[in-house]
């Protein structure tokens, strides 16, 4: 992609409003647009990267036997009052009028609707399980939508419903999406600790949050530091083998949200030179609730012994928007964002420090068609702008690789290589530059 065709409205100055460093780095790089409080229109940039985290959502639900769908936005509260959530939740729901005058909602969650649609189309437990996903934007309408991404009232979000016959097959689609939360958040280069947590609207007596330490966190966060060097399941793990160990492991050790924290249990369970009290962002949280959904809404199905029983159900959310800003927090410095490969708007960039130059013009277009045919993805700054602000545009998008091109190298043979996560800077040969960062590239992505 050349710079001059795509859209990239960076901003020298810090917005007043941008409180913390994800969302200051958004708005500046250009990545999203606020368009009224807590919602976002995401700009080319950011809207990549949101694509990029989205697949690998997808990949590794896919990989634990959820099948994907897609459900409406807007739903009829006629399925939240099966439920009795539709007065229940309370203002966060936005609640709305069609021309008939009945009464819809922005869906702020899915279960109602996942619940009704798997009534209608399973009667015997023979068919179970089932996981079902979507990703999907909803609505929650924030008191005080805050930190830009990370708290906004519009956002994307994969959930996932797990359907099962009773409360131990129940448990091993929970284990899945445990398993499965792991891996993907491991992917994107983040290190989450999964804790004890409350239920919250949602419902059920078991639960856990994904969490991402970081000083930015809206939540007060309790562990064994021992969680942290815990190894992330491989790419080959058997998600219909026992994943009970892997469970266990990971559950072995203290760790709790603030809403759930026993000091007392903290201080007794965990040497104090392994306590960690710290804060931090939630990236995923999964529930178990039984038949919460099911009986009152008679999701039921015929079971071993021929009587109808209500299914025993999960739900498991990720916040993919809110993924942008959690990795933002966790990988940036004084000059911008620093992605890791897998999340990457584009892997390298190319910036030519005098277009219209014969020699910097060919290098940099031999470059960019190397790198392309490859398969590395490449934007490419053959813009007139000054070389300083050249320099400063890409360590504010935060591309993990740069080659710089100019007449002075290009005398030599060489052009300048940097590489954003640590800012080696070295010069190269022209001929070893393509080679050198597909092979990076390649290298960085085997992981998935």
């Amino acid at each position: 992609m050349r710079l001059s065709r795509f859209y990239l409205p960076v901003l020298k100055e810090t917005p007043s409003d941008a409180q913390i460093v994800s969302h200051q780095l958004m708005l500046r790089a250009g990545m999203v647009r606020q368009q009224g409080a807590g919602i976002y229109a995401w700009l080319p940039l950011g809207f990549r990267v949101l694509k990029k985290i989205e697949q690998i959502v997808r990949e590794e639900q896919n990989r634990a036997g959820a099948v994907e769908m897609l459900m409406p936005t807007i739903q009829p509260a006629n399925l939240w009052r099966e439920s009795g959530r539709y007065e229940a939740y309370g203002k966060e729901m936005l609640r709305i009028k069609d021309r008939a005058d009945r009464d819809m909602l922005f869906g702020p969650t899915n279960e109602e609707m996942i619940t009704e649609i798997f009534r209608a189309g399973v009667r015997s437990y023979k068919d179970l399980p089932k996981m079902l996903y979507h990703i999907q934007w909803k609505f929650r309408d924030e008191i005080r939508p805050r930190f830009g991404v990370m708290r906004g009232r519009e956002f994307l979000m994969k959930d996932t419903y797990s359907f099962d016959v009773d409360e131990a097959t129940a448990r091993q689609s929970y284990n899945k999406m445990f398993v499965a939360y792991l891996r993907t958040f491991a992917r994107m280069g983040l290190k989450s600790i999964p804790m004890r947590a409350d239920t919250g609207p949602i419902g059920g007596d078991l639960s856990h949050e994904f969490i991402v330490l970081a000083e930015t966190g809206e939540s007060a966060v309790f562990c064994d530091k021992g969680l942290i060097d815990m190894d992330c399941p491989k790419k080959d793990i058997d998600f219909d083998g026992d994943l009970q160990p892997i469970i266990d492991q990971f559950t072995s050790l203290y760790a709790a949200t603030d809403e759930i924290h026993d000091a007392a249990e903290f201080e007794k369970t965990v040497a104090a030179n392994d306590r960690l009290a710290a804060r931090g962002i939630e990236v995923g949280h999964i529930f178990f609730f039984g038949d919460k959904y099911s009986a009152p809404m008679k999701a039921l199905v015929a079971g071993p012994e021929g009587r109808d029983v209500p299914v025993q159900m999960g739900s498991y959310g990720v916040g993919v928007s809110r993924l942008v800003g959690a990795l933002i927090e966790a990988y940036h410095d004084d000059d911008g964002c620093k992605w890791p490969m897998a999340v990457a708007p584009f892997h390298a960039g190319v910036i030519n420090l005098k277009p219209g130059d014969n020699a910097a013009d060919k290098a940099c277009q031999e470059i960019y068609d190397g790198l392309a045919a490859a398969g590395v993805e490449v934007l490419y700054d053959e813009t007139r702008a000054r070389a300083g602000e050249k320099f400063a545009r890409m360590d504010l998008i935060g591309l993990p690789y740069q080659v710089i091109v100019g007449p002075r190298g290009l005398e030599k043979g060489e052009v300048e290589f940097k590489r954003r996560a640590d800012g080696l800077r070295e010069t190269m040969a022209v001929g070893k530059v393509v080679e050198t960062i597909a092979n990076a590239v390649k290298a960085e992505l085997r992981y998935s």
